[in-house]
């Protein structure tokens, strides 16, 4: 009974031995309850909208007005003709756009009702969804209020789901879980198989023979580089012949920004493994740190723009949030590089501050 007293008292001793992972594996639960607490969120608090009006009459006016005072939707174009709909979508500038047919006001009421075309972005089918019901919603409430409740003429919103009309969820979680599994490749492992060089005691023979901080940091992203690599052609391959989901864009810029991507998260790794002394620091930091931000804060299942302000701001530290944008905007969209420099410029100067950091860290340990 003495030795099994002994056993569990040492093994609390080397948890809390290293303050380190102790503050890590008691204060990453709370974080994690806090913050996920907050970024769970299915409705959605803001709608870009871009109106095509071709009638330009008071009904169309009034509907339009009435969408944007509710509060929901911020209106980001007026559209001269349906064909800017296609480019506005692929950059990013707005994820719904309402067209109102010519003659909208003297059809609605000849006939006593209307059609009114609603365009969403089907790359997130589930947003899409959200987001016409929002729409149905607001028009609704207009005719309640304008005419009497058993003569109220009829307008019928006309969904199209633009990149993805058949609302397939495919076409949502495969770009996802390319990100989640490049991440786990990259950054999870590396981390780990660092560290524990680190605790046996390999890592210092490394660090005091003639080789450069530089061509150790090469030497140990170089395999998991291949790895990720291989991962992201099988992933493709599977997307592709598996699922069904296209790309419409160019392939070898796919191919770059993932090869840019592995690069940002194997130098996260590295730096993770840098700041930590134990395999057990180093995955909880991995898991929590960077693997359950992954999935819920980076827009691969819960839109960003639904999230708190500050969860907005901090989800911009996140690779995997730019990562997600350039491949939905690649196979989904056909984008080209026009659209997405500003995400590639973020992700290479996250890959360069992470590479310099974790040199900097080899060297003083050097010294």
């Amino acid at each position: 009974m003495k030795s099994f007293r002994g056993f569990v008292l040492k093994e609390f001793l080397h948890i809390f031995r290293d303050r380190r992972t102790a503050a890590i594996l008691f204060g990453m639960p709370m974080l994690q309850l806090l913050l996920f607490g907050y970024a769970i969120r299915n409705e959605i608090s803001e709608v870009k909208l871009g109106i095509c009006d071709l009638s330009h009459d008071q009904a169309t006016r009034a509907i339009t007005s009435k969408l944007l005072s509710s509060g929901t939707f911020s209106a980001k174009r007026n559209l001269r003709s349906p064909e800017e709909i296609g480019p506005a979508f692929a950059s990013g500038e707005m994820n719904e756009a309402v067209v109102f047919e010519p003659g909208f006001a003297a059809r609605l009421q000849r006939d006593g009702f209307c059609d009114l075309q609603v365009i969403t972005d089907g790359s997130d089918p589930n947003v899409s969804r959200i987001i016409t019901g929002y729409t149905a919603s607001v028009i609704q409430d207009y005719l309640g209020e304008q005419y009497a409740p058993f003569s109220a003429p009829g307008v019928v919103p006309v969904p199209v789901m633009l990149f993805n009309p058949a609302l397939r969820s495919v076409y949502l979680f495969v770009p996802g879980l390319m990100a989640l599994i490049l991440m786990l490749v990259s950054a999870l492992m590396t981390s780990i198989s660092i560290t524990r060089e680190k605790e046996i005691g390999t890592m210092e023979v490394l660090l005091v023979s003639s080789l450069r901080p530089t061509e150790i940091i090469l030497g140990k992203v170089a395999p998991y580089m291949l790895l990720a690599f291989i991962n992201v052609l099988t992933v493709l391959a599977l997307a592709f012949m598996v699922f069904g989901v296209p790309c419409r864009g160019s392939l070898p810029l796919l191919i770059l920004e993932s090869l840019l991507f592995i690069l940002t998260a194997l130098s996260l790794g590295i730096f993770i493994s840098t700041i930590t002394a134990s395999q057990q620091a180093a995955m909880m930091i991995s898991l929590g740190g960077l693997l359950l931000p992954t999935i819920l804060l980076s827009g691969f299942i819960f839109p960003v723009a639904s999230m708190p302000l500050p969860l907005q701001v901090f989800s911009n530290i996140i690779p995997a949030k730019w990562y997600l944008i350039i491949v939905r905007a690649i196979m989904l969209k056909g984008a080209d590089f026009s659209y997405l420099w500003q995400e590639t410029l973020v992700l290479v100067l996250m890959t360069v501050l992470l590479m310099a950091a974790s040199i900097r860290k080899f060297s003083e340990r050097l010294q």
